[in-house]
């Protein structure tokens, strides 16, 4: 018998066809989905951030200074407005301030007769017991300048006649002015200096000659303060000479005027005291200038004062250093992505510092990481921190980092949202 051949029905093979060309369809589809999802995915999907690799000194420090100290008495100096800038040498006992006391008796006189701003004050009759003054001064050897009896001076030009020659007579005609006597004016004098907490400072008279005027190096820079506080006394103590009514022209007494942005204060001169100055300057360094005070004591001889002074100021502004920590451009990181993209991190402006010695300035960065940015993009902070004051900067990029692209994206399915 012929074999018989089974044939499926048309309806049957039919149905088989269509399942194929489902499963295929359905096949097609899902790829096809499944590579939509992914492209989509990968240019929609956020790129790995990079964290930017910083390098920068975390503290920055300048040279300690060495004062140079005079090899005799006492001294000190200090620039206020630098907390650390503060030093002193020699002992530290009360000794005779000469004609520095004139500091004081000025101080005490504006205490009880003010004078606000440029004002010259209340006018001064000067009598014959002026003129007896000044003889009895002549005839003691102090320094003096000539009255006339009948001439008036301001209390402005009085203190001038006091304080630029150093006049013994203007300081005692001053004192009796204000107080009534000497004797008075010590009184006042001792009680302001009590309430000023100047403990180490004692006054007998208000010229320089009595030995038994005395003070510290430590109070006699805070009682310079004070005349730098006060717009007349500062004004006349910077004065080089002054045209006086009966006294004539007078010269200032402190002939470094001018040295290192010396403007002030005081000279002091006697065989116990020895040759002394109260000073104050406007030091510069660099593009600013410090406020210095200083005081040297005892030196033997007037050159020898000159000398010490003129060193220790000039060791003083030394000590000064004008920093610049961070300038404008200046490099303190670097942005390097997955894709290649790189860029700088720089700071957008500069800070200049004026530091004392080896005061430190603290350095800390802050940056946050990036995907992609534009030049110019603010992505940290630097702070820059001196004696608790902070100055921040802010760091950008140095040029653009772009998206890493859809080919690298592609490429890159497991380095995208990480």
């Amino acid at each position: 018998m012929p074999q018989q051949v089974l044939v499926d029905p048309p309806r049957r093979v039919s149905r088989k066809v269509y399942r194929r060309r489902r499963v295929f369809v359905f096949g097609l589809l899902t790829a096809l989905l499944v590579a939509f999802v992914y492209v989509v995915g990968s240019l929609v999907a956020p790129v790995p951030a990079t964290a930017a690799v910083t390098a920068h000194d975390k503290t920055l420090t300048q040279p300690a200074v060495q004062l140079a100290w005079p090899g005799y008495g006492s001294a000190a100096v200090v620039a206020p407005d630098y907390p650390g800038a503060s030093a002193s040498h020699g002992g530290d006992a009360s000794v005779p301030i000469a004609s520095i006391t004139k500091t004081i008796t000025a101080l005490v006189v504006l205490e009880k007769k003010p004078l606000n701003g440029d004002d010259q004050g209340p006018s001064i009759a000067f009598t014959q017991k002026d003129v007896d003054i000044w003889h009895q001064v002549v005839g003691a050897g102090g320094s003096w300048a000539p009255v006339v009896a009948g001439t008036s001076l301001t209390e402005k030009q009085a203190l001038e006649a006091m304080l630029l020659p150093s006049a013994n007579n203007y300081a005692i005609s001053l004192a009796n002015w204000a107080f009534g006597s000497s004797d008075a004016f010590a009184k006042a004098a001792n009680d302001w200096l009590a309430q000023k907490g100047f403990t180490a400072t004692k006054i007998v008279t208000p010229d320089g000659l009595d030995p038994r005027n005395v003070s510290d190096t430590k109070d006699l820079i805070g009682i310079g303060k004070l005349v730098l506080d006060s717009p007349a006394l500062s004004s006349i103590v910077s004065q080089k000479n002054a045209t006086l009514p009966g006294a004539g022209s007078q010269d200032n007494t402190n002939t470094l005027l001018g040295f290192e942005g010396m403007d002030g204060i005081k000279t002091g001169n006697t065989d116990e005291a020895g040759n002394c100055l109260l000073f104050s300057a406007q030091v510069p360094v660099g593009t600013t200038k410090v406020r210095v005070l200083g005081v040297v004591l005892g030196a033997p001889t007037d050159d020898d004062l000159r000398a010490g002074v003129q060193a220790l100021l000039t060791s003083m502004k030394g000590g000064f250093h004008q920093v610049t920590p961070v300038e404008k451009g200046q490099v303190f990181g670097t942005y390097t992505t997955a894709w290649g993209a790189a860029s700088k991190l720089i700071a957008t402006e500069s800070k200049t510092f004026v530091v004392w010695s080896d005061t430190p300035i603290q350095v800390d960065l802050r940056t946050r990481p990036l995907s992609s940015g534009f030049t110019g993009d603010i992505l940290g902070q630097g702070t820059f921190t001196l004696n608790g004051k902070t100055a921040t900067v802010p760091l950008a990029l140095a040029k653009d980092v772009p998206d890493p692209g859809f080919g690298w994206r592609l490429a890159h399915p497991g380095g995208l949202g990480t």
